[in-house]
C-alpha cells in the first residue's frame, strides 16, 4: 500500500517539476524568424525615417495650403486632405518603431504600429483610386461632372473610405485571420488597376482633344497632359512593386517572403507618404508660407508663358489637376 502510494506521489509531482525546470519565457521580437535576414526590414525602416524628416513637414504644408483655399476649394481637396492627415499620421511612427525595436520590445506598441500600417496600406490606395475617380468624371463625363459637384458625394465617399480603412487596420491588429494578406493583395490590384486605367483615359482625352486644324495641344491642356502623366508615372513607381510581387506569394519559401519579398513591396508603397505631397507642392505655381528661393531649389518652375490662363481656364484646371 505504501509503496503504491509513494509511486503515485513521484507520478503526480513529476509532471509539476518539469515544466518549471524548462519555463523560459522568449522576449517579444519584431524581427521574429528574421533574426538573420533583417535586410528587407531595415531598407523599410530607411525609407520610412525619410517620411519622418520629409513626409511630416510636407503633408502639413499640403494641409495648411487645402485650409487656405477652403474659400474656393477644388472637387478633390476632401480627397486630399484625408489623404495627408493620414500620411501624416503614419509618418510620425518610425521613431517609435525603431525605439520599440531595440529597446522596448513591447508586444502592445507593435500592435499600435500595425494599425497604423493598416492606415497606410488602405487608406493611400483607396484615396488616391477617388481622386482618380473625380479626374476621370471631370474630363470624360463633364456633363455628369456638373451634376456631382456638390460636396456631399465626396463626402459620403470619404466616410465610406475611413470605415474600410479602420475596419481593415482593425483586423490587421487583432491578427490570426485566415488568408488575411489575400484582402490587402486584392485591394492593391484593384485599385492599380483602376488608376492606371483612369489615368491613362485621361491622357487620352487630353491628347485627343485638339482643335480642328490644329497641330498642336492647347497650352492649358499640354500642362495638364504633363501632370497627369508625372502623376502615373509616380503610381507605378510606389504600386506596381507589391503588385507584381504579392500575387506570387506561393512561389516563394515562407523566410524569403516575410524577410524580403513583403518589407521590400511595402518600402515603396510607404515611401508615397513623402511623394505624393511633394509632387502635389510641386504643382502649385506659388507654394504658401515659403520664399520662392526655396521653391526654386526644391521644385522645377513651369515657364511663366504657360501659366498665363483665363480664370475660367484656372478653374477647370484646379478641378481637374489638384
Amino acid at each position: 500500500m505504501e509503496s503504491n502510494v509513494s509511486s503515485s506521489l513521484n507520478v503526480t509531482s513529476a509532471p509539476t517539476h518539469f515544466p518549471q525546470l524548462n519555463t523560459t519565457v522568449k522576449p517579444f521580437s519584431v524581427f521574429d524568424g528574421c533574426e538573420g535576414q533583417v535586410e528587407g526590414i531595415l531598407f523599410d525602416l530607411t525609407l520610412q525615417c525619410i517620411n519622418f524628416f520629409i513626409g511630416i513637414p510636407a503633408n502639413l504644408l499640403v494641409l495648411a495650403v487645402l485650409i487656405r483655399n477652403r474659400k474656393e476649394p477644388s472637387t478633390s481637396d476632401m480627397f486630399l486632405g484625408c489623404l495627408g492627415f493620414m500620411d501624416f499620421y503614419f509618418s510620425a511612427m518610425p521613431p517609435l518603431n525603431l525605439i520599440n525595436l531595440y529597446h522596448w520590445h513591447s508586444k502592445g506598441m507593435w500592435s499600435a504600429l500595425k494599425f497604423s500600417y493598416g492606415v497606410k496600406d488602405t487608406s493611400g490606395p483607396l484615396f488616391l483610386s477617388c481622386i482618380c475617380l473625380d479626374r476621370f468624371v471631370a474630363v470624360l463625363l463633364p456633363i455628369q461632372f456638373g451634376q456631382l459637384r456638390h460636396i456631399k458625394y465626396r463626402l459620403s465617399l470619404s466616410v465610406l473610405v475611413l470605415c474600410l480603412t479602420f475596419a481593415y487596420s482593425a483586423a490587421k491588429t487583432v491578427g490570426g485571420l485566415p488568408n488575411f494578406e489575400k484582402v490587402f493583395t486584392g485591394e492593391i490590384l484593384a485599385t492599380f488597376t483602376w488608376m492606371v486605367m483612369c489615368n491613362v483615359s485621361i491622357l487620352w482625352a487630353l491628347k485627343r482633344s485638339r482643335s480642328a486644324g490644329e497641330n498642336e495641344m492647347h497650352p492649358m491642356n499640354r500642362k495638364a497632359f504633363k501632370m497627369v502623366l508625372s502623376i502615373l508615372c509616380i503610381i507605378v513607381f510606389n504600386y506596381l512593386p507589391p503588385v507584381a510581387l504579392f500575387p506570387i506569394e506561393d512561389y516563394y519559401s515562407l523566410d524569403v517572403f516575410r524577410c524580403y519579398v513583403q518589407p521590400v513591396g511595402f518600402a515603396f508603397l510607404n515611401i508615397s507618404s513623402t511623394i505624393q505631397p511633394l509632387v502635389y507642392l510641386g504643382r502649385l505655381e506659388k507654394v504658401p508660407f515659403l520664399s520662392d528661393t526655396c521653391v526654386k531649389k526644391c521644385c522645377s518652375r513651369v515657364p511663366a508663358a504657360n501659366n498665363k490662363i483665363t480664370p475660367e481656364e484656372n478653374l477647370n484646371s484646379r478641378d481637374l489637376l489638384q
